[in-house]
């Protein structure tokens, strides 16, 4: 579950951003590139930045690095090796951190997951999304269904700790079909699974299929049928439902996403990654030439923001009604004032008697029938107006 820092220092995130693939998938708006032809300069900006942003966690311990992505399993382990040992060389980090790949599974051959359980990764993140070629061609995925099943047989034999993607909501994709995923999922053994519903980004492929007819998305009362489905299976199965999107057994929820979730502090580093320090938010270029040119002659490529009250509480509000944490009154209370804590209570007493909220002691939390519109229902309890 959460660890407890060491004591003198607090507790921090590293979020490094590995913008590589090998094709774009139709779905994904984040930001990637797919030639690797400057992943050499990539890296040496990568640990350049780490370098000059080492001062921001001089009185942090380091308990979390997380490689995300793109597909940071594109990386050779010994790449992966070199990035580690720099933050290692310019961080204070616990003696256990949790350090997640995230992974395609067409990179997870047998040799390289041996490979990675040897290397300071001890956590796998893999982008299953389906196990039904179908769907796969749909989102023109990198791999196929048996490359799918291939590498959770590879990863259940060297590695404890795995978590793997998987999306509902597919066009045409029927409740049989998505019970299968479910069912092909658990098969392995997995102890953390993440499930997003398929949403249509603006500029994807995805959207210009949609804006043609050549495809129909699936509406949200699919989606939220598929999600009862997801939920009901996997608590049976023992796993807890932590925050909207990921579900953990005991002892395997993912410490580094959980953090982000509780607001704690993270550095993100590589082109178009996001930090926070609780004051400010940042958030990097997310162009790869011009993020290499600018760490090359030592610069930081990143605009920030400093958060108002406002801001602050409308995060907490969004962030805390995704998770089983919920969100705390008196925190509300106590951090942004009393105001926020009154127009709190006011504004979600209508979800409250209607079932999709309820407050147990001082915390707020969504009801098994209101987890799937906790977003809806927190733009709904939102500060707008008020300073």
């Amino acid at each position: 579950m959460e660890k407890v820092p060491p004591s003198g220092a607090e507790g921090a995130g590293l979020y490094i951003h590995i913008p590589f693939c090998k094709q774009a998938c139709h779905y994904c708006d984040f930001h990637f590139s797919t030639s690797l032809g400057k992943k050499e300069a990539m890296i040496a900006a990568l640990k350049k930045e780490l370098e000059l942003r080492k001062s921001e966690f001089a009185n942090e311990n380091v308990e979390t690095i997380y490689f995300g992505g793109g597909t940071p399993s594109v990386l050779e382990l010994e790449e992966i090796e070199d990035l580690v040992s720099n933050v290692n060389k310019h961080y204070k980090v616990v003696d256990t951190p949790e350090i997640t790949l995230e992974a395609n599974p067409d990179d997870l051959s047998l040799q390289k997951t041996q490979a990675l359980s040897k290397s300071p990764i001890n956590r796998l993140s893999i982008g299953i999304q389906s196990f039904f070629d179908t769907d796969l061609k749909l989102m023109n995925r990198a791999h196929t269904a048996d490359e799918a099943s291939e590498s959770l047989k590879n990863a259940v034999r060297y590695f404890d700790n795995i978590s793997i993607d998987l999306i509902y909501g597919m066009p045409d994709m029927t409740l049989d079909r998505w019970k299968k995923n479910i069912e092909k999922a658990l098969s392995f053994g997995v102890p953390h699974i993440s499930s997003y519903a398929l949403t249509i980004e603006p500029k994807t492929a995805l959207a210009n299929f949609v804006d043609k007819g050549l495809i129909r998305p699936a509406s949200d009362e699919v989606a939220q049928e598929h999600f009862h489905l997801l939920y009901e299976t996997l608590l049976h199965e023992g796993f807890i439902c932590y925050e909207i999107s990921n579900f953990g057994k005991p002892g395997y929820f993912s410490q580094n996403n959980s953090a982000y979730w509780q607001q704690k502090k993270y550095v993100g580093i590589g082109p178009s990654a996001h930090s926070f320090d609780g004051i400010r938010r940042g958030w990097n270029i997310g162009n790869n030439p011009k993020y290499i040119k600018a760490l090359e002659k030592g610069e930081l490529p990143m605009e920030t923001e400093t958060l108002s009250t406002k801001d602050k509480y409308n995060e907490y509000v969004m962030t805390g009604l995704r998770t089983i944490w919920g969100v705390d009154v008196t925190r509300i209370q106590k951090e942004y004032g009393k105001k926020y804590q009154d127009y709190l209570i006011m504004q979600s007493k209508k979800f409250r008697e209607e079932g999709l909220l309820v407050l147990e002691g001082n915390v707020l939390s969504t009801t098994k029938k209101g987890k799937f519109l906790a977003d809806g229902i927190a733009a709904d309890l939102f500060m707008i107006n008020l300073s």
